[in-house]
């Protein structure tokens, strides 16, 4: 190892140099599934929790000290940026986000500010900075995130999540130069945020779209959407650190959407993880994907699906074991134990 190669398995796989062993994070993996977590739930809301950088830390750190993860993630959600931008947010018990005042027109669009990040989002800031200092002692790298501009205009239009992105589509198609301006506002707010996480101590980014693969094909991905994605990737530069371009859904055109741009491609579970890795390129990281719900399942089941992606990996370097989507609320932890050191102990060299 040279002076100037991190020293960390997740930040090696991510730059496609040699591991000692597979490493592994999850996404989700903060949250619901763990009593710590639901115990802090009882007492504060979902935003309470976001916006006071001591709980974010907290839980942020609750499965970094349960199981052998090679990454935390900071304790956040993709969605307060909006409301920096103009927009009522509130998580609803039992419903999920909504928002009161959703973009309808055009006029909507052109009102929506573009706040600095330190602005409305110190707390996530603040609490990057606090998770970072105490474990970079540990040797543990701390991932900091934002949403993909298309993830979050189809939650500011819809209002809400959504089954069929109609509004998000007609407002998209019908005025082309609004959507640009609001793909543009919403790319700007994004940059600042991540890189504002990066100068307090995240080791790396991921950018999650969401939706976009579930929303549009391939044309409509690299008229609308692309423009903006490689937008935020080449700002995310200047940082040094690894980028990790995650989406679902977006099998049919995954190589658009890995030429946006980062390190690593996130890929969701409805793809072999092989068959994705061609796609993007062996000169990428790939990141994945093993089906949330696998977690559920008896552990002999679990084990063969384990196997199926370290199968489809098979030792080449740059791959990071995660899911392909969010860890399920109802996932046991003693789920999560088993396939963290599972992963560690079937590719760990000598």
């Amino acid at each position: 190892m040279t002076n100037n190669e991190p020293n960390s398995r997740f930040l090696r796989a991510c730059r496609r140099l040699p591991v000692d062993a597979t490493p592994i994070w999850l996404m989700r993996q903060a949250g619901r599934y763990m009593q710590e977590y639901r115990e802090l739930r009882v007492k504060h809301s979902m935003l309470e929790m976001i916006q006071t950088p001591e709980l974010a830390a907290e839980v942020t750190l609750q499965p970094i000290n349960a199981f052998d993860l090679d990454a935390a993630i900071i304790f956040a959600d993709i969605l307060p940026p909006l409301i920096g931008m103009g927009l009522d947010l509130e998580f609803v018990p039992g419903k999920g986000p909504v928002i009161h005042n959703p973009i309808d027109t055009p006029a909507d669009i052109a009102a929506l500010r573009t706040p600095l990040a330190e602005e409305f989002l110190g707390s996530t800031i603040s609490a990057v900075k606090m998770v970072s200092d105490e474990l970079a002692p540990r040797g543990i790298p701390l991932i900091g995130f934002a949403g993909a501009p298309f993830t979050l205009a189809s939650y500011a239009i819809e209002g809400g999540g959504s089954k069929d992105y109609a509004k998000t589509k007609a407002l998209m198609y019908s005025h082309p130069v609004a959507w640009a301006m609001l793909m543009e506002k919403l790319a700007a707010v994004q940059a600042d945020y991540l890189l504002q996480q990066a100068k307090a101590g995240a080791s790396a980014l991921q950018v999650f779209d969401s939706w976009a693969g579930l929303a549009v094909g391939k044309q409509a991905y690299q008229q609308f959407v692309a423009p903006y994605n490689t937008k935020l990737f080449e700002t995310l530069k200047s940082t040094g650190l690894p980028v990790i371009n995650f989406s679902t859904g977006t099998f049919p055109y995954l190589e658009k959407v890995a030429a946006c741009g980062g390190e690593v491609i996130g890929v969701d579970f409805r793809m072999p993880l092989g068959a994705a890795w061609e796609k993007i390129g062996y000169e990428r990281a790939i990141q994945g994907n093993l089906d949330p719900a696998t977690l559920l399942a008896p552990w002999e089941t679990l084990k063969s699906q384990i196997d199926l992606v370290l199968d489809e990996a098979a030792g080449r370097p740059g791959h990071i074991f995660n899911l392909g989507h969010g860890i399920h609320k109802t996932t046991p932890v003693e789920a999560i134990k088993r396939l963290v050191d599972y992963v560690h102990e079937r590719t760990h060299q000598l």
